[in-house]
C-alpha cells in the first residue's frame, strides 16, 4: 500500500499530545487564503511511499514518543484523501501501541454508505483528530476556503456519534475569521460536541508567503496583519480556551 506524501517532520510538538512524528500527505481540496502549505494542494505533487518506508523511519524514533506520550500525527493537505492508506499505516502503528492523530478540516465528509464504512474503519484505529473550524458562517467559509463549510460540520457531527476524541482548532485571521459574533456561533456549535477535549486559537501568520511567491502565485492575503494579542486573547475567551 502506498501513499503520496509531501513530507515528514520527526519532533513536532504543536501538532497533539507529547512529541510527534508528523506525516505532511499531499492533496488538498480546500484552497484557504491563509494556507502556509499550496505547494501540497496538487495531488500529483509530492512522492509516493509504502507503508512500510514510513514504519521504519517512525520505529527510530519509538523510545522518544513513549517518553513523551506522544505518537505519530497525519496533517496535509487532506490526509482524508488517503483514507485506506491511512488504514494500513494505523494498523502497523497499532502494533506497537504508538498514539494516532488525524488533522483534518472535514471537507471531504459524505453521508454515501461506502465513504462512511472506510471512515469508520478508519476512526476504529484513530486516537484524537484535530478538527479544523475555520469558519462557522458558511458564506464566510466559502470565501475563506472555497468551499461550504457543510461538509465539515457534518463531520463534526459524525465524530460525536463515533465519541471519537477531538481538539478543535480556529485560524483567527483578520477581516475573515475574527469576528465576535462568528466566534459566538463557533462557540454555540462546540457546545453541541461532548467529545471535545480542547480548543486551540492559533494565530494567522505570514511565514508561508515566501512559498506563494516561489510557485508564481498571489498571495490571498496581501496587506492582512497578524492578530493582536488582544484579538488573540478575545478570541480564546469566547471560545473557552
Amino acid at each position: 500500500m502506498q501513499g503520496r506524501i509531501h513530507s515528514v517532520e520527526t519532533f513536532g510538538t504543536v501538532d497533539g499530545p507529547g512529541l510527534r512524528y508528523i506525516i505532511f500527505t499531499q492533496g488538498c481540496p480546500l484552497r484557504c487564503q491563509f494556507c502556509h502549505n499550496p505547494d501540497t494542494w496538487k495531488m500529483s505533487d509530492g512522492k509516493m511511499m509504502t507503508v512500510q518506508e514510513l514504519m521504519d523511519d517512525i520505529l527510530d524514533y519509538l523510545p522518544f514518543f513513549q517518553a513523551s506520550g506522544g505518537g505519530v500525527t497525519v496533517s496535509g493537505g487532506e490526509p482524508l484523501l488517503q483514507c485506506k492508506f491511512l488504514i494500513h499505516l494505523f494498523k502497523e502503528l497499532k502494533k506497537y501501541g504508538i498514539h494516532t492523530t488525524i488533522d483534518t478540516s472535514g471537507g471531504l465528509f459524505s453521508s454515501s454508505p461506502h465513504y462512511l464504512e472506510t471512515l469508520d474503519e478508519l476512526l476504529e484505529l484513530t486516537d484524537l483528530v484535530l478538527l479544523d473550524l475555520k469558519q462557522i458562517n458558511a458564506e464566510k467559509h466559502k470565501k475563506l476556503t472555497g468551499l461550504s463549510n457543510e461538509h465539515i460540520l457534518a463531520f463534526a457531527n459524525h465524530l460525536k456519534e463515533k465519541d471519537v476524541p477531538v481538539w478543535v482548532r480556529h485560524v483567527l485571521v483578520p477581516e475573515r475569521s475574527d469576528f465576535d459574533e462568528d466566534l459566538h456561533a463557533l462557540r454555540n456549535f462546540i457546545d453541541t460536541l461532548p467529545n471535545v477535549e480542547k480548543i486551540e486559537v492559533l494565530p494567522y501568520h505570514k511565514l508561508g508567503v515566501y512559498k506563494y511567491e516561489a510557485l508564481g502565485m498571489d498571495y490571498p492575503l496581501e496587506g492582512i496583519e497578524p492578530p493582536t494579542e488582544e484579538r488573540v486573547r478575545n478570541a480564546e475567551m469566547i471560545l473557552g480556551c
